[in-house]
């Protein structure tokens, strides 16, 4: 006897939710790269993402020429239509939410809510008063969406930042050290630091520009040789040892700015280095609409200007 199976629903018919957000930001964006970074995962994840949609559907939807993307007419179509669709569910999402809207969630890296972001929440605090903020420090990159996360503030190349971040700061790289380690032991030049402990950070490989090897280079003092090194994996640690005078730091403008002010650490050469990064703040598109999440960012883009 044969068997009859009913007919599938619209709902087994339509590629997966995922695959369909994928081809939504590379459609929107025209960049495969750019698509990945804002839904944090990689540029082949997005691309087998696209060849799933184009596989259920049984046509292409993109067009590549050489470094160029297009749209053909059937992605012009799915792309107006997975919009307008993402768009509806995340504001459903929003008013579901709703009771916890005066609570934000932001993201960072840690060294950076530490050293930045947690010394002036009292700041945005007085001026906000109603609106709680929930910090998820986090030196990887999460997903917004996922993670339910309002806000994050982005450490990464221009190139690569999604195309509606807003830039926050730049990076410079110095050494610092702490006043009373420099009435202990003489720090007038570069060639000085063979008297001094070096404090080094242990992913320096990842940020050249915090790595003591570049700047000894660029002093032509590749083989100096220091009274020792101490290598943390925190920044913030590190950076707390330089407060406390055990040798001499790379420091990084934001994170040691108020330190600098506040006399608790020193520069005692002019010499900087500026960072192949930037700082970006990013709203995902469930909050963007918010206003205390959009008070968030104009605060913070406010502070970043005053420094």
């Amino acid at each position: 006897m044969n068997k009859t199976h009913p007919n599938p629903g619209p709902a087994a018919r339509l590629p997966p939710l995922d695959a369909l957000r994928g081809f939504e930001a590379a459609a929107r964006l025209m960049s495969f790269t750019r698509a990945a970074a804002e839904l944090h995962v990689t540029q082949s994840a997005v691309s087998r993402q696209i060849k799933t949609v184009e596989a259920a559907l049984g046509v292409p939807l993109f067009r590549r020429h050489n470094r160029r993307l297009e749209l053909t007419r059937a992605g012009e179509q799915l792309l107006s239509a997975t919009a307008r669709a993402l768009a509806d569910i995340e504001g459903v999402v929003a008013e579901i939410r709703g009771p916890l809207s005066r609570v934000i969630t932001v993201t960072t890296p840690l060294s950076f809510a530490s050293l930045w972001l947690v010394p002036r929440l009292s700041a945005f605090r007085a001026r906000h008063p109603g609106i709680d903020v929930r910090i998820a420090a986090d030196d990887s990159i999460l997903s917004l969406e996922r993670e339910r996360i309002d806000c994050a503030i982005r450490f990464c190349e221009p190139a690569v930042a999604p195309r509606d971040a807003a830039p926050l700061m730049s990076e410079e790289a110095f050494p610092v050290a702490s006043p009373a380690l420099l009435r202990r032991r003489r720090l007038k030049r570069p060639a000085d630091l063979a008297g001094h402990v070096l404090l080094r950070y242990a992913d320096s490989h990842q940020v050249p520009w915090l790595d003591w090897s570049t700047w000894l280079a660029a002093w032509g003092l590749s083989d100096l040789k220091s009274a020792g090194t101490l290598t943390f994996s925190h920044y913030d640690q590190l950076i707390a040892a330089a407060v406390e005078g055990e040798g001499v730091a790379i420091g990084r403008t934001p994170h040691v700015a108020r330190l600098i002010d506040q006399g608790r650490l020193v520069v005692p050469f002019s010499d900087r280095l500026a960072a192949a990064r930037q700082y970006f703040v990013v709203l995902s598109r469930a909050s963007r609409a918010r206003d205390e999440v959009r008070a968030f960012a104009a605060w913070a883009q406010a502070a970043a200007r005053g420094e």
